[in-house]
């Protein structure tokens, strides 16, 4: 494991996870979402995008956490690895709706200034909480089958489902 994109819902573990094998591996590490996630959470042009994250992912050795089908084909295409946490979605919620109100009760910044308001909860397009459940089960067939894909072959997936095989990760 040299190359590393970590997926998984929102919630999921994603970041945890992420800077685990970091901290383990010492590789250098892109959180996608502080990328995209512009002030005011603008959107980053797609061509900027993709153009910072490959040239991220022209190193040897790296760590990328996200999901963004913009730029999937470049991260999966130099990736060795890609780690799949998937939790239940009972566990997902459970993690999520905590760390959720935890973050809008004190305004903690996310990425570029950004947070997350008392108001997204009742948005339908700005719930994280509604997204991540109602995507959950779409989410998951998306990555059997992308597991299932040759040309996914040449990535080795690591499926985690359980806080179990997330302790058991080699992580260096």
């Amino acid at each position: 494991m040299q190359r590393i994109s970590v997926v998984g819902n929102t919630g999921s573990g994603k970041t945890t996870v992420a800077r685990a094998i970091v901290a383990g591996l010492g590789l250098p590490y892109l959180e996608l979402d502080g990328v995209f996630h512009q002030p005011d959470w603008k959107p980053m042009d797609t061509e900027e995008f993709r153009r910072i994250v490959a040239a991220f992912t022209a190193a040897e050795g790296w760590v990328v956490d996200g999901n963004y089908s913009a730029v999937r084909d470049i991260v999966w295409g130099r990736a060795d690895t890609v780690v799949w946490v998937d939790p239940p979605r009972h566990r997902l919620m459970r993690q999520l709706v905590p760390r959720t109100l935890r973050r809008m009760a004190t305004g903690a910044e996310l990425w570029n200034g950004n947070r997350e308001r008392w108001r997204y909860l009742f948005r339908r397009e700005e719930s994280i909480l509604l997204y991540a459940w109602t995507n959950h089960r779409a989410l998951r067939a998306k990555y059997e089958s992308a597991q299932a894909d040759p040309q996914n072959a040449h990535l080795t997936f690591v499926r985690l489902r359980t806080s179990e095989e997330t302790a058991a990760l080699p992580r260096g």
